[in-house]
């Protein structure tokens, strides 16, 4: 088989040593710059070490083959995940939190050095799971719906203790969603419906006693208001004239004053 410079002239020879020579210099000079984006933080690294973590955005010079650029986002990043937990009465209860953070610039050499880039699963997620864990723990499965707002912030608090210490800024903490296991579920809907019937049923009783009272008001009213005279009066008014068919006795006209 043969050679490359062997099929070629000399002149020849040189032209595809220098083509060779010239990209060499063109992936050297290359490689000795690097571009870090807005929202990013470079860190020098020689060997595995850091020797300059202060690289802002834009063009930044390093040693080809020696050094590498490692960028940090510094960007607000957003992190989702869903938990599963037990309350203080040892009910089940699923939970979606959703966590706003960012990576604080001044200390993103330190968080590359001790965790490195992937900060998000080794510290962030772990923190997330145990801070709502601990939280939720503290209160029964009522109370979680109930005190919802206390429960977030207990969280935040726990989380952002684990995490600063890495350089980890938490911006915003929700609890976005959470449900219990389908027995609790369903025990909670037969309380409330319990509930709601206890409360029409006091509203119909309450309802009726209204009533009666007014029912009661009006015949006390009515049997003030009735005289013998007037009752005789209102009977001869709406009376036809014309006498029973039946026979009540010798005094029956009485009732008329007519004997």
């Amino acid at each position: 088989m043969k050679r490359v410079f062997d099929v070629y002239p000399v002149s020849n020879k040189k032209i595809f040593t220098y083509a060779i020579i010239c990209l060499f210099i063109l992936i050297t000079i290359f490689n000795s710059f690097q571009i870090i984006k807005s929202g990013e933080v470079g860190l020098k690294v020689r060997f595995g070490k850091i020797v300059d973590s202060s690289l802002n955005e834009g063009l930044n010079l390093k040693i080809p083959y020696i050094e590498q650029i490692q960028k940090v986002n510094i960007k607000v990043q957003k992190s989702e995940i869903t938990v599963e937990s037990s309350t203080k009465d040892m009910q089940t209860i699923t939970t979606t939190i959703a966590v706003n953070y960012r990576v604080d610039s001044k200390k993103a050499s330190n968080l590359y050095r001790t965790v490195g880039n992937t900060y998000e699963i080794t510290v962030l997620e772990p923190a997330i799971k145990e801070s709502i864990k601990s939280a939720i723990a503290k209160y029964n499965a009522e109370e979680i719906t109930t005190k919802r707002t206390e429960v977030s912030q207990n969280c935040l608090t726990a989380l952002q203790e684990k995490v600063e210490k890495y350089g980890i800024i938490v911006e915003d903490f929700n609890l976005t969603d959470f449900s219990f296991s389908q027995e609790y579920t369903k025990a909670i809907e037969e309380k409330q419906v319990a509930e709601q019937n206890l409360e029409r049923a006091k509203l119909e009783a309450e309802a009726k006693i209204v009533e009666a009272e007014a029912t009661k008001k009006s015949n006390d009213l009515l049997k003030q208001s009735l005289t013998d005279e007037l009752i005789k009066k209102q009977f001869i008014e709406k009376w036809d004239g014309k006498l029973p068919t039946t026979y009540a006795g010798e005094n029956v006209l009485e009732i008329f004053n007519l004997k």
